[in-house]
């Protein structure tokens, strides 16, 4: 078994899009439409989905905005260096959260951004694991 996907569900699609895309770095990687549910998907990553985990945003028609609730947490995206990827994030109109640096009671850099529904995403640095 391996983790395929996290779906979230995004108020304006090309909005998210290019958040995942232009500051994040990913790829679309699937875009499909389904007029007769109301609703799209787009799924986006690093890699082919065979290969990778990917993200799945889902904009239902008509559907501007969603609570975050108190169950989500975060996704975690694995950097070369955190503190270059805020100072990218930031330079592409990105929101950074929590700058990078060590986490509390550890050693491992880390950092926050959000996407432009609110979503968490963690910055983890290799090799301060």
């Amino acid at each position: 078994m391996r983790v395929l996907h996290t779906m979230i569900r995004v108020g304006d699609l090309d909005r998210s899009i290019q958040f995942y895309t232009e500051v994040l770095g990913m790829h679309v990687l699937r875009h499909t439409d389904y007029p007769d549910g109301k609703f799209t998907n787009v799924f986006v990553g690093y890699g082919p989905e065979t290969e990778h985990a990917v993200i799945e945003l889902t904009y239902n028609y008509g559907v501007e905005k969603y609570e975050m609730g108190t169950g989500f947490g975060h996704v975690a995206l694995a950097v070369e260096d955190a503190y270059k990827a805020c100072a990218d994030i930031k330079a592409r109109g990105g929101v950074v959260t929590r700058e990078a640096g060590p986490m509390k009671h550890g050693t491992t850099v880390i950092a926050f951004v959000q996407d432009p529904d609110g979503y968490k995403i963690e910055l983890i640095q290799k090799g301060t694991l």
